[in-house]
């Protein structure tokens, strides 16, 4: 084993490292879950000595969170890359929450490690809430944009917004988790477009 400390002038190789550490927290916590890992097994699961993961990490907390980063398909950040906030909201709001029914990525048991470890971990539970008020930030933002252009109702409560879109979203992580049957990709594309219809200014006279 090796710790494969940074070398200067290398940064492959410290990525490769990296890359190979955050891979292998990532069999271990879905095998073990949170509690019962440790650093050792992770280093030993990636052939290194815990050298290697307090080289590169504040230690297993800051590993959970770096795994789910990188397992994660986050749509949103897809479409912020692409279109910056020139995309209303309600097209996102569409688009992310029709694919909730039929996207599926490998970070969702490690983010439900995350949530339960962040009950008894203080340093988990302020990780995960730094992620998660990130991504309510951007959406935030975007709302408050649409308010502006008039396709999201100015009078409506950002913040309600927003915890509202994650609590769907985090639903369907449970969901997921329990195996539960969930409803096809039409119907549900339709409740979400009436749903993100209902934010929109009432143009009525």
């Amino acid at each position: 084993m090796s710790d494969a400390a940074p070398i200067a002038g290398a940064p492959a190789a410290a990525d490769e490292t990296r890359s190979r550490l955050i891979d292998a927290a990532a069999e271990v916590f879905s095998e073990q879950g949170y509690a019962g890992s440790g650093v050792q097994a992770i280093a030993k699961r990636a052939g290194f000595t815990t050298g290697a993961i307090y080289g590169r990490f504040s230690g297993k907390a800051e590993l959970l969170l770096a795994a789910i980063d990188e397992r994660s398909n986050d749509e949103l950040d897809d479409l912020f890359a692409e279109h910056g906030f020139r995309a209303d909201a309600a097209d996102v709001l569409n688009q992310v929450g029709s694919h909730l029914v039929t996207r599926r990525d490998t970070s969702g048991q490690l983010l439900l490690e995350a949530f339960v470890a962040a009950r008894r971990d203080p340093e988990v539970a302020a990780l995960v809430r730094q992620r998660l008020d990130d991504r309510a930030q951007l959406m935030a933002e975007l709302i408050e944009t649409s308010k502006v252009d008039g396709t999201i109702d100015p009078d409506l409560d950002t913040k309600s917004i927003v915890r509202f879109v994650h609590a769907v979203g985090l639903g369907f992580l449970l969901y997921d988790t329990i195996g539960l049957d969930l409803p096809a990709a039409g119907p549900w594309a339709e409740l979400i477009e009436r749903l993100v219809g209902a934010v929109a200014p009432d143009t009525a006279d």
